[in-house]
């Protein structure tokens, strides 16, 4: 292998001292072009009046970045159309809020299309293309095009849904044969490993080939599992640093002689908000004794403001939240706090380091690293407790966590109540366990797992037509 080029919509390397906020598959792509001399390629983020792909490129935190500005018309129709307002609805369980457009999926080709164009003169012979996420599915078939035999890799960040949901989509057909272009695709977990085989076997007429490998639309494709981690180490540096523990202190004086539960998300419908805010009020109301020895912080950045899904649920989330405190307040007291703003990393590292407990409960979700970095923070010694949803990537590794079910308000408020009265030891216990898994499924784990088998002799170099 020559160079590693990263392919993502955003490229927004770290600075490397702590003012990354929310979001960690920056600093996970971050990690991975650190080892290999290589350039992160996408999205510059800004629009221009007429599409030039002309190439912008700078090192920033010992990363080469190369991006590309998109028209406005790319950013509606591929960006807040296409990937949000259609495949990350779907992809998630929410048809209901899946819009089908045509337009959003001519812009989506268009994108991937000029995303190819720019990034095919850069491709050296012996370089290996890692391309990531649900906005760039068909980039593969687009640099096929352009005569590009390189392996190329993708990952999904998101889940991956049962086959009954993905028909739902338009032309779901062709976006699935474009994968078969790539040469290994990954998903977070088996679960969504297994739901992508079942619609190739279903609605491709595809086999199994050998475990992991894929035979369909008259192509191979190899697929696996690849649990993304965090950079553990780094992250433990930082919730020893200086304005971690700021925070850290910060927080412990606010919510002296009571517990402090924390939950930090995206605001997205995908996170859960409303379902936990809900079991939130529901411990309150079934444990009055209880209510005064608790604050709930939640952390919800907004995003995404110009899809109406997300200025929806903001609206109601203010009404909840305040509905909560109006009911359960005091003049000296108030059990919620909400907080629409992002904070940086070593900040969080502090927040999560005063914690008793971390509600990490969304409905549908890839992975969480949230959860991940919440374990990294707490205090061997007297350690919070992790309360995460079964339907999180990460539950599969992270079982000593308090596991429940995000949609029931009762089991939320029980496993509340059980991490607020739960002894040291069995904290201990727990904590033990899950930092082992952090530690050991770490981001670089992920990195070399897919990296090793993106050049492993047994995946096939593109196009591999099978007869």
């Amino acid at each position: 292998m020559n160079r590693l080029i990263v392919v993502s919509n955003r490229v927004n390397p770290p600075s490397g001292d702590g003012e990354e906020t929310v979001g960690g598959l920056a600093m996970a792509l971050a990690a991975a072009l650190k080892e290999y001399s290589g350039v992160w390629f996408g999205w510059s983020g800004r629009t221009v009046p007429k599409f030039t792909g002309e190439l912008h490129t700078e090192t920033v935190g010992g990363v080469t970045a190369a991006t590309v500005d998109l028209e406005e018309v790319d950013l509606d129709e591929y960006y807040n159309g296409y990937a949000n307002k259609t495949l990350w609805p779907l992809f998630h369980y929410r048809a209901d809020l899946a819009a089908f457009d045509r337009a959003f999926d001519k812009g989506y080709t268009r994108v991937n299309r000029r995303f190819a164009e720019t990034l095919a003169p850069l491709v050296g012979r012996d370089d290996v293309i890692w391309v990531h996420d649900y906005h760039l599915i068909p980039l593969a078939k687009e640099l096929r095009a352009l005569g590009v035999t390189n392996r190329i890799g993708f990952f999904l960040h998101i889940p991956w849904p049962a086959h009954q949901l993905v028909v739902n989509l338009p032309r779901h057909r062709q976006l699935v044969e474009s994968m078969f272009d790539y040469d290994l695709v990954g998903f977070q977990t088996a679960e969504y490993q297994q739901a992508f085989e079942e619609y190739v076997l279903n609605e491709a007429d595809g086999q199994v080939v050998r475990p992991g490998c894929l035979k369909g639309y008259g192509r191979l494709l190899e697929v696996g599992a690849y649990p993304i981690g965090i950079d553990a180490a780094d992250f433990a540096r930082m919730t020893r640093s200086s304005r971690a523990r700021r925070m850290r202190d910060l927080m412990t004086a606010a919510t002296v002689f009571r517990h402090l539960i924390v939950g930090v998300d995206r605001l997205d419908y995908s996170k859960g908000l409303e379902e936990r805010f809900l079991g939130f009020e529901h411990f309150l109301a079934q444990n009055p004794d209880l209510r005064r020895e608790v604050l709930m912080l939640q952390i919800a950045p907004v995003s995404r403001e110009a899809v109406e899904a997300y200025q929806e649920i903001r609206g109601r989330l203010d009404t909840l939240s305040g509905r909560i405190n109006a009911e359960y307040s005091d003049v000296d007291w108030a059990p919620f706090r909400y907080v629409n703003k992002n904070y940086r990393r070593d900040e969080l590292a502090g927040i999560y380091g005063a914690a008793r407990v971390g509600l990490v409960t969304p409905l549908r979700d890839g992975m969480n690293l949230v959860a991940k970095e919440f374990v990294a923070a707490q205090n061997p010694e007297d350690p919070g407790v992790l309360i995460l949803s079964r339907f999180a990537g990460a539950a599969r590794q992270m079982q000593d966590a308090l596991l429940v079910n995000p949609n029931s308000p009762e089991d939320v408020a029980d496993a509340l109540k059980r991490a607020i009265v739960m002894e040291r030891p069995e904290r201990i216990r727990r904590w033990r366990t899950l930092f082992d898994s952090v530690q050991r499924e770490d981001v670089t784990a992920w990195r070399d797992a897919f990296v090793a088998a993106l050049t492993a002799r047994t995946v096939p170099l593109k196009p591999a037509l099978v007869v």
